[in-house]
């Protein structure tokens, strides 16, 4: 009891929060969705500063680009789970926190399984698929969200769905629709400075913190906007939008049956996706074009792929449009707008996206 008390004590001493709020903290569970940039940083806070029981879920392995931003992880992780080094660095941050993983990308299943038992989710992922997931089953399921996102110099944060009798504005309020795939760039495609993701994880950590402890005042209603370049804060007031209540879910079953990664996708007229299994079954008749930039690693020298930038590829197309080709990134979003791309050129192309792209083959352990 002194030593836990003794762990605490610059927080237990402020009067805002007190005995009392360390105790909230201590029996508060929050769901961390996504172990990576906005990931680590939350976790890190709150297992430190003493939140019992923490769940995290993530599918992804730690990959050396990946380092210079995701502060829970060490050359020596890379081609682990994140959630399991997660996990065993955590503990040792703080041995008396509960910590579950699951390794998995998380699916509406998931949210009817598991949101029942978590306070607070954050979403800490870097994706619309999983983002609009998310926001509607907190709304379906009557769950605070605490948002973040980042991409080059800028991050955004808010706090969703909040309150008990007029719940505060969700994400769908802000953005009713995802965009087309090939209108918002992620990380890995638009890039982004190493320290943006632990300011707005931070930020997300001390939102979940007010929330469980009652001090202060939470970003409900707002939109927080941070600019690195500038070093500039600036808060957007947010307000109910009448058309994105029709755009949610209605009931459970509804929400089990939508399909958000096709909700998110380019909605191309035709299968264009191929898993790795099936590429190895058929990769004879298929050339590989690798649409990633010349130093994403790990290189597929193996597999003797056409190497072709994405921003290279409109002036490349004529090259190739008479070929069946198979196009490959390091996650399948890049590859996907490939296939667009060549359509648009030829609509009677043989063109394919590798699905979960060198990701995938990772953790299929073909590369």
């Amino acid at each position: 009891m002194e030593a836990t008390k003794a762990r605490y004590q610059r927080q237990i001493i402020l009067p805002e929060l007190g005995q009392e709020g360390q105790t909230q903290l201590s029996k508060a569970k929050v769901l961390v969705i996504g172990a990576g940039g906005l990931g680590c940083p939350v976790l890190q806070y709150l297992v430190v500063s003493g939140v019992g029981h923490i769940g995290i879920a993530d599918d992804d392995v730690v990959q050396l680009s990946n380092l210079n931003r995701q502060i829970l992880f060490s050359p020596q992780d890379v081609g682990l789970y994140k959630v399991d080094v997660a996990k065993e660095k955590l503990i040792v941050l703080n041995e008396s926190v509960s910590i579950h993983v699951w390794r998995k990308r998380w699916s509406t299943i998931d949210c009817i399984n598991y949101f029942k038992d978590y306070d607070i989710i954050v979403d800490a992922t870097d994706n619309f698929a999983s983002r609009y997931l998310i926001n509607d089953a907190c709304v379906l399921l009557d769950k605070p969200l605490v948002f973040g996102a980042v991409s080059r110099f800028e991050g955004q944060l808010a706090v969703f769905n909040w309150g008990t009798k007029t719940k505060s504005v969700n994400y769908r309020d802000v953005f009713p629709a995802p965009p087309q795939s090939d209108e918002v760039l992620n990380c890995a495609e638009a890039g982004v400075l190493g320290v943006l993701p632990g300011i707005i994880g931070v930020l997300q950590a001390t939102e979940v913190i007010k929330l469980i402890t009652g001090i202060g005042e939470p970003l409900v209603n707002k939109l927080l906007t941070y600019n690195a370049l500038q070093q500039e804060f600036f808060t957007i007031q947010l307000k109910h939008n009448p058309e994105a209540k029709h755009l949610l879910p209605k009931n459970i079953e509804e929400f089990k049956n939508t399909n958000y990664e096709w909700l998110c996708n380019l909605n191309l007229e035709h299968e264009t996706e191929i898993d790795c299994e099936k590429w190895l079954e058929i990769q004879d008749s298929l050339i590989l074009v690798d649409v990633r930039e010349l130093t994403e690693a790990p290189r597929l020298d193996a597999y003797n792929p056409i190497e072709i930038p994405i921003a290279d590829l409109k002036k490349n197309r004529d090259k190739l449009s008479e070929k069946p080709l198979i196009f490959v990134c390091q996650s399948g979003r890049r590859s996907l707008l490939a296939v667009k791309t060549m359509l648009e050129y030829n609509p009677k192309a043989v063109v394919y996206s590798l699905k979960g792209g060198v990701n995938g083959m990772m953790k299929k352990n073909i590369i």
